[in-house]
């Protein structure tokens, strides 16, 4: 039985990119056993809705140079807590916890940070310091979000001596990984980018696209490579339905987030009928099993990106699989970014047998990860953890300590 003993969190700033926050949670049981989880502040970048969306519309009269190649950038960060969040009819709390980092992603990700930070020293000793339980499931909607659910779940796998992937219900033993690709300034330079990664050993790869950047570009990629399999993530920018259908000729496996959410029923109608016309799997992203209900009732597509991180917990996840997989929706699972944990997280997620698409499961970069072995691909495939216990990776503790801005023992 599961008894925390002492906890250790630790704020890092990630030495990639633009730098990007997370916030880790390190468990330790009475009998020296460990778990480990984390938040991180997410360089997702929002839908376009409303008038910015008629914006990125009046944009395809422009030169390609001259247009903008992605969303406009207001991101959001999973693990936050619902706060004062109102809770809608039959609405579950994991459900509300789900909507509410949704929801807050259009406020400013270091506040958020800030909030999770705050709300762990605050509520999370008093949560689990010195409490028996036998299961994560037993917890329910933890103080600091997934990072505290996740480090539970790693501690319980680890005491069981059994692999997470196995733990959720996971059986495959590799992933087969798409690689996501911005827009770039050129045909030319999308085609060799594109190139780079199949001669690396990708066999699927996704494009994002935006009003202006998207029938060429797949065009382009599919004349250069026939057989290869390629998905498209509009990002929520899209209003019209014209280009989208335009993208069927070219054996788009899915076409992930063509229009923007958090979905309200005439969103997801536009979603219906787009999967009406088209052969391609229309692939929505929610937060919620509430809101994924709602998606497969209204028929808003074929498939489900499903963001570990985006959800209040595991239990929730497992949960939205099941029922996008007893809807006969595919899945495909992305994000963690982050340290690697987070990632590692997604990857037993991906091992999933609902989870039928190819997973998004190649970033951050090997050399800013703090776990051994790093969590990515080799030749475009993922390999599950199986031979280790809990998330399956070791944690670097020394280089976690250094890049700690800031951490706190409980």
């Amino acid at each position: 039985m599961p008894r925390v003993r002492e906890l250790e969190v630790f704020r890092l700033v990630l030495p990639y990119g633009r730098r990007p926050e997370s916030i880790l949670v390190k468990l330790t049981d009475y009998g020296g056993m460990t778990g480990w989880g984390e938040v991180v502040q997410s360089a997702e970048r929002r839908p376009v809705r409303g008038a910015t969306a008629g914006r990125a519309v009046q944009d395809t009269a422009r030169p390609h140079h001259e247009r903008p190649h992605a969303a406009a950038a207001a991101p959001a960060i999973s693990g936050d807590d619902a706060g004062g969040t109102a809770r809608e009819e039959g609405e579950t709390e994991e459900d509300l916890h789900g909507r509410a980092v949704h929801e807050r992603g259009e406020g400013d990700r270091e506040d958020l940070l800030a909030k999770t930070w705050t709300t762990l020293e605050e509520s999370l000793g008093p949560a689990l310091l010195g409490v028996d339980w036998e299961h994560p499931d037993e917890l329910g909607t933890v103080p600091g979000g997934t990072a505290v659910d996740l480090a539970c779940w790693d501690l319980w796998a680890r005491m069981q001596g059994v692999p997470l992937a196995h733990a959720l219900g996971g059986s495959r033993t590799s992933l087969m990984a798409t690689v996501r690709l911005a827009a770039e300034r050129s045909l030319e330079a999308m085609v060799a980018r594109v190139n780079r990664h199949v001669c690396a050993g990708y066999a699927h790869v996704t494009l994002d696209v935006h009003p202006g950047w998207d029938v060429e570009p797949v065009r382009a990629v599919r004349q250069a490579y026939p057989a290869l399999a390629l998905s498209v993530d509009g990002r929520g920018a899209y209003t019209d339905l014209t280009a989208l259908e335009a993208l069927d000729a070219y054996d788009v496996t899915a076409i992930e987030r063509p229009f923007g959410g958090p979905y309200t029923p005439a969103d997801l109608d536009l979603h219906a009928e787009l999967q009406e016309r088209i052969s391609s799997r229309v692939a929505i992203e929610v937060h919620s099993v509430a809101a994924l209900e709602e998606a497969i009732a209204a028929r808003a597509g074929r498939a489900l990106l499903l963001r570990p991180s985006r959800f209040g917990s595991l239990r929730a996840v497992r949960t939205a699989h099941d029922r996008a997989m007893a809807a006969g929706w595919d899945i495909t699972a992305a994000g963690g970014r982050g340290t690697g944990l987070a990632r590692a997280a997604t990857v037993a997620v991906a091992s999933l047998p609902g989870c039928t698409l190819p997973s998004d499961v190649t970033e951050p970069p090997r050399s800013a990860q703090i776990v051994t072995p790093p969590v990515g691909a080799s030749g475009g495939v993922v390999a599950v953890p199986l031979t280790q216990p809990g998330l399956g990776h070791l944690v670097d503790e020394d280089r976690v300590r250094r890049l700690a801005g800031d951490s706190f023992r409980l």
